[in-house]
């Protein structure tokens, strides 16, 4: 993020799990650049709804965090860590219980003729759960640029909770980037195992202010 920018990340999403719907938004990330290759960034809460029972109903943690560009080299391998805690704001049947560290290590890669991968790997810690203390979480991403503003990708998404079966979804689909600070975007999940959702539906929008701090 560049110094002196803002983004906003927003989406919402339409989730079928068995019998179950349900919806969740705004799942908004502010994204501040305070200094070269650092920035800070909150989760703000989201309301998680269910359209069809059964489910539970409630507002997610709010989630401070930092975020440090290690390896800004482009051409090559684009490695950052993120750490970060989500404090107990939300309801315990969404958000769970207590205080919630993570840290991600995102990656990304820019290859040859638009195409480009990329991944993330997150640690969360439960400490005040009796079960379930310890989640892993992996994703890999494959994009293509189609145009100077539109791009596709198909995703990985794994979540690997101690104690517990994973849960596995393929991810696909595209964004277009209205102005070089605004774009929106559109996917399409399906759960790989039947510990999964059967379905995601989603469409996120972001935005960039830029120059704050001159």
């Amino acid at each position: 993020m560049p110094v002196g920018s803002l983004q906003n990340e927003n989406g919402i999403n339409l989730t079928g799990r068995n019998a179950g719907r349900s919806i969740d938004g705004s799942n908004s990330r502010w994204r501040l650049g305070i200094a070269p290759c650092l920035e800070v960034l909150i989760d703000l809460p989201s309301y998680t709804g269910t359209l069809k029972s059964p489910g539970a109903s409630g507002f997610s943690d709010v989630a401070p965090g930092i975020k440090w560009q290690i390896s800004p080299v482009p051409g090559k391998i684009d490695l950052s860590i993120t750490a970060g805690v989500a404090l107990p704001t939300g309801a315990a049947e969404i958000a769970g219980r207590g205080a919630q560290p993570y840290i991600q290590l995102p990656w990304s890669w820019e290859l040859h003729d638009g195409w480009g991968v990329s991944g993330m790997l997150t640690e969360f810690f439960r400490p005040a759960e009796l079960t379930g203390r310890h989640m892993s979480e992996a994703t890999f991403v494959i994009e293509k640029k189609l145009t100077e503003r539109i791009s596709a990708f198909t995703e990985y998404v794994g979540d690997y909770p101690d104690g517990a079966r994973p849960t596995q979804l393929i991810n696909s689909g595209g964004l277009y980037r209205i102005t070089p600070t605004q774009q929106v975007d559109l996917h399409v999940a399906f759960g790989l195992n039947r510990n999964s959702p059967n379905y995601i539906v989603g469409v996120g929008y972001s935005f960039r202010v830029d120059g704050l701090f001159r």
